[in-house]
């Protein structure tokens, strides 16, 4: 009786290489078949390491169809590896379908880690890990980007997209516009490639570094938004110092002056402040 087949979900590299694991290459070198979203990159990437596996085209527009072909493949004893353009299948990326089929059907599915970009990002991005969303890449279209952004802006999890480079000052105007000029971010730029990039700051101030050079543009951007702090996490003495100034001012001022003189974002404080306030009405 012939064994089944098993689906190995294989990471591969985001730019660098270099960065694919020993297991990655052992696994592709040994399958029977390589279920690749785009199988012009799969080649310069096998051919990089002398590998000759067979690959067959699994993307958005033929998922339905070759997932019930590789189903047919795995029944017959073969070993598949499915691989993305970069970085690990299905975030992101097709596989889903496949994925759900073998499971459903018995098959073995063997996840092979390695890079992803999101995690790359907020590997290095200085900004808390401890809970993040990931939304994937912003909608094409304004008012659906804003409403996406808007729907993050409470949280307190970091919120992860991802961007183009025909869209990213476009999306810097609408973060502005839904979060503010002060809202913290890092946005990390062409992730293991020659002219990785981190920019870390407000809103105001990346947009500044990147709307002031093209240079900055180009490439594929993953941006990090900071959650929404508590109450409790603000300093009590700067919300005290607002409290003093507000006779003589408006809310905005009077944080940005508490923010100067004792430290912490202006936009934090003012909407700490703006809650407190409407707590003691």
């Amino acid at each position: 009786m012939q064994s089944p087949g098993t689906l190995y979900v294989v990471a591969t590299p985001i730019g660098n290489l270099n960065d694919i694991t020993q297991r990655a290459l052992q696994i592709l070198a040994e399958v029977d078949y390589i279920a690749a979203e785009d199988t012009r990159n799969a080649a310069k990437l096998l051919n990089h390491f002398t590998i000759t596996t067979k690959c067959v085209a699994y993307h958005d527009h033929n998922e339905e169809q070759q997932s019930v072909n590789l189903i047919e493949m795995l029944k017959n004893g073969n070993q598949i590896a499915l691989i993305s353009d970069a970085g690990t299948p299905l975030i992101n990326d097709p596989g889903y379908r496949i994925v759900a089929l073998a499971r459903q059907q018995g098959f073995k599915v063997v996840p092979v880690p390695g890079c992803s970009a999101v995690i790359a990002a907020l590997s290095a991005a200085g900004i808390a890990t401890d809970q993040f969303y990931f939304g994937g890449f912003l909608p094409a279209k304004k008012q659906a980007r804003q409403n996406k952004i808007s729907a993050i802006k409470e949280s307190p999890a970091t919120a992860v997209f991802y961007e183009s480079r025909h869209r990213i000052l476009a999306c810097l105007d609408d973060l502005t516009a839904v979060l503010g000029d002060d809202h913290y971010l890092v946005i990390a730029r062409e992730l293991t490639k020659t002219y990785e990039s981190f920019y870390a700051g407000s809103v105001a101030e990346v947009k500044a570094l990147i709307s002031g050079d093209a240079n900055q543009q180009k490439g594929e951007f993953v941006i990090m938004l900071e959650g929404t702090k508590e109450v409790s996490d603000v300093d009590q003495k700067s919300l005290q110092l607002i409290n003093k100034l507000l006779p003589y001012m408006p809310l905005k001022t009077a944080a940005g002056i508490a923010a100067e003189t004792l430290g912490g974002k202006k936009n934090q404080l003012y909407k700490a402040a703006l809650h407190l306030n409407k707590d003691s009405d």
